[in-house]
């Protein structure tokens, strides 16, 4: 689950310091738990790449993106969690952290991932909701949206 950020919260986070919050987040980390499914092997630009389908038991933010990279397979042209992408490569682990705590010999290696980011440059990121269901905000009843993947 997500919370819908308000006003109040923006103005809440104006004067954080960055370094306290970046912090707190290590030292309090919330448990997060995602199911991966192999669907298909294929290839960008020459370079093996896999379709899976993930589905996010605890639903943090960032949770599929984030778990992708940490396990050495970064969700294709993501521009945050991907190769060379604004945040820490790894999902935030070193690759002594990735290799101990997310032992996987089949890790895809920087040349690797570069090559697939090079090759995926004018591609939107490979991500896609194929399953929403929620609880309508004022009818109550169950709503379920299904969308094949466009890529």
């Amino acid at each position: 689950y997500m919370r819908v950020s308000t006003d109040e919260h923006q103005k809440a986070l104006i004067d954080l310091d960055p370094e306290v919050v970046g912090k707190q987040l290590l030292e309090k980390p919330k448990a997060s738990l995602t199911k991966y499914e192999v669907i298909a092997r294929e290839d960008i630009g020459g370079h093996p790449v896999t379709r899976v389908t993930l589905t996010s038991i605890s639903g943090r933010t960032h949770q599929l993106n984030v778990h992708c990279a940490a396990f050495g397979h970064p969700i294709v042209a993501d521009a945050v969690y991907g190769r060379d992408g604004e945040a820490a490569p790894n999902g935030g682990l070193t690759d002594e952290e990735a290799n101990e705590l997310v032992p996987n010999a089949n890790r895809v290696g920087a040349d690797l991932e570069k090559e697939i980011a090079a090759a995926a440059a004018d591609k939107k990121m490979c991500v896609h909701a194929k399953l929403i269901s929620f609880k309508h905000p004022i009818t109550k009843e169950d709503v379920s949206v299904t969308s094949d993947s466009p890529f």
